[in-house]
């Protein structure tokens, strides 16, 4: 996704795969294959340094995980290295689709930049971070900006730190609930964004189920991204609230048909209606 392409009237699917990979490059690369031969137009990541996101008495405190015992186990355990990240860029060029990452912290941004990504993603955890913000609209690359756990002031400074940067970016309407409840969508925000903010507004959704998502792009959102797995029964937190490979397969699908069926708001009769015409209205 080329700036061009950022401020089209394509809706960009944006296949979140997050940590569900589990730690294992293979699984990844699977979940890269599952979004290019679904349609999507790019997958994300997560980039953390634990020892910055985390207190070292969250890290030290007991969680049971396939690594271990201990939340850093886990934290860590769910990290790609450098060598991973190397591997994922050339996949992914390989494949033929975009990625990208959230960087929950100033060094995995930093870190991010040597691979010359096409766009930016602030994750709703830190969208109130003011360092991240300005770190990020600093290269006045264009930007996702996920808004869950965000009110409306806090959303405002967000949305004035990227403006004072002079970077493009597209506010994405988002619930930070896994799975969200369909009741708590609230998917009128995107044309409360809409009207607020005069920017373009996209969709992050955490529900289980395909429809929000298509009501989300039916409603003019123009980018889309659902967190994907290849199985919900696996290990993870995300898991339940992604969608499996035929779930974004449809999703994918059912997107695409919105710019089709819904036209250009031009009332006409068309050619085979003339036919028609022709043959039920026997008084002409």
């Amino acid at each position: 996704m080329n700036q061009n392409e950022f401020v089209s009237s394509h809706v960009d699917i944006i296949a979140e795969i997050g940590i569900n990979h589990n730690g294992d490059i293979n699984i990844a690369k699977k979940l890269i294959d599952v979004a290019k031969n679904t349609g999507c137009d790019a997958v994300k990541f997560q980039k953390r340094n634990v020892d910055q996101v985390y207190t070292a008495a969250f890290l030290d405190s007991p969680r049971e995980s396939p690594w271990g015992t201990t939340q850093r186990d886990q934290k860590e355990g769910l990290e790609f290295s450098e060598k991973d990240y190397d591997e994922i860029d050339n996949y992914a060029k390989a494949v033929g689709i975009d990625w990208f990452a959230s960087a929950w912290d100033y060094e995995s941004q930093n870190f991010l930049s040597k691979y010359n990504l096409s766009v930016n993603k602030v994750a709703s955890a830190m969208a109130t971070n003011q360092e991240i913000l300005e770190l990020v609209a600093g290269e006045r690359k264009p930007t996702y900006l996920s808004t869950g756990m965000c009110d409306l002031p806090q959303i405002d400074n967000a949305v004035a730190v990227f403006k004072s940067f002079d970077c493009p970016f597209v506010l994405m309407h988002s619930v930070a609930e896994y799975p969200a409840p369909e009741s708590a969508l609230n998917l009128r925000c995107i044309l409360t964004l809409k009207e607020r903010y005069e920017c373009r507004i996209g969709y992050s959704g955490h529900e289980s189920s395909v429809s929000p998502s298509i009501i989300a792009a039916t409603l003019g959102a123009c980018a889309i991204e659902r967190h994907i797995t290849l199985d919900r029964a696996m290990y993870g937190s995300d898991q339940s609230a992604s969608l499996e490979p035929h779930g974004i397969e449809t999703l994918v699908a059912q997107i695409r048909k919105i710019s089709v069926v819904m036209g250009d708001g031009t009332k006409r009769v068309t050619d085979a209606e003339k036919i028609n015409e022709n043959k039920l209205r026997y008084w002409l």
